[in-house]
């Protein structure tokens, strides 16, 4: 470094910093511009090249400037070179980020194109990001003159207690890479755990799955957990379910009608409500001859589980409407309580008299006189 800069020089280099920032950020919304553009077309990935080009574009040009600069005031060869390692290092952690975007959003793409693959993971993203950013790391460390071997063989040899210490954390990963391998779940599916729980599958992270249940509440299951609990995925092998009403008829009903009716009823309200599966016939099936009715069972079709609901509220209103337009009597049952009247009060026998069978003794008075004076 020179023992005197001047004002030049150093109007010089600011001019140089600056410039390469002011283009950074012309180029930055130049290129966003393009991503909003490549958005819009059919090819996928012409959005993610921009997308990158626009992260690297305000780095990728300061970084110039400042290289610029430190020719202007004579920085890099009077000093063996640090500045050109340290402006290596910056291009290298600028490349480093972008890459790790562009992966990360590569994978997710990949994900969303392909067919009974989760999609709304983080986890394969995730992975992606930590690989491309520790591939960074290493570049950088042998960019500033640092040897990555000795570091790579000390991770090696503690490679087995990071395990042991982190235990919990890699079964859930590699639960969580399971889940997703074996292509039984994936986000979106509504599924039911044996423990109770049930919701939408929001999300599988490197660590847990998240549920959302149908009340907005969110379940946090470990991966671990949710790879070995016994599971009802209810979109799974098809996204349509049946749903089964349960009603009963008075045995005085015609069941010929009672089952006209009936699927009349059913049938148009899958065709006019939503979440009704519209093509789907369908039947009623008696069961039992219970103690008040004849029960049987109407079974409708929904194109996914949360839609049951709607369809059963209305199907109810409906048929319930429809059976008193026809005289079908629901039986309830009724508990009539039957109190006996309280028989008349009988007197209590008297207690007998006693008797005594000795002969009583003479009363005796006794007289006695009362002297009186006169």
């Amino acid at each position: 470094m020179p023992e005197h800069v001047t004002a030049g020089q150093l109007i010089g280099a600011g001019s140089w910093i600056a410039g390469g920032v002011a283009v950074g950020l012309v180029l930055r919304v130049l290129f966003a511009r393009l991503v909003r553009h490549a958005s819009g077309t059919s090819w996928e990935w012409d959005d993610l090249a921009w997308a990158m080009l626009r992260d690297l574009a305000v780095p990728t040009a300061a970084i110039v400037g400042v290289w610029w600069a430190a020719e202007i005031v004579q920085l890099r060869s009077p000093i063996n070179g640090v500045t050109d390692r340290l402006l290596l290092a910056a291009i290298v952690l600028a490349v480093s980020f972008a890459a790790a975007r562009f992966v990360g959003s590569a994978v997710r793409q990949v994900t969303l194109g392909r067919s009974g693959v989760a999609q709304s993971v983080t986890i394969f993203v995730n992975i992606a990001r930590i690989v491309v950013l520790a591939i960074g790391v290493l570049v950088l460390l042998q960019s500033l003159g640092v040897s990555v071997t000795p570091m790579l063989t000390a991770l090696g040899v503690g490679g087995l207690a990071v395990a042991l210490a982190l235990q919990d954390t890699l079964a859930n990963l590699f639960a969580g890479i399971h889940i997703l391998a074996s292509k039984k779940v994936e986000p979106g599916d509504f599924v039911r755990l044996d423990s109770g729980e049930d919701g939408y599958i929001v999300d599988i992270n490197w660590r847990n799955t998240t549920v959302r249940q149908i009340s907005g509440n969110l379940v946090v299951v470990p991966n671990a957990k949710f790879a070995d609990a016994i599971m009802t995925n209810f979109h799974r092998p098809q996204q349509d379910m049946s749903v089964l009403v349960a009603v009963g008829v008075s045995y005085d009903s015609d069941l010929e009608l009672v089952e006209r009716v009936t699927v009349e009823v059913a049938a148009e309200v899958l065709a006019s409500v939503d979440g009704g599966v519209r093509d789907h016939d369908p039947v009623i099936r008696y069961n039992a001859f219970a103690d008040f009715s004849v029960n049987f069972n109407v079974v409708l079709r929904v194109h996914e589980y949360s839609a049951r609901y709607l369809i059963v509220h209305e199907f109810i209103k409906r048929l319930h409407l429809r059976y008193r337009v026809e005289g079908i009597e629901i039986p309830f049952p009724i508990r009539t309580i039957v109190a006996p009247k309280a028989p008349a009060a009988v007197p209590a026998p008297r207690e007998p008299a006693i008797v005594s069978t000795t002969e009583p003794e003479p009363v005796r008075v006794l007289e006695h006189a009362t002297a009186n004076s006169t």
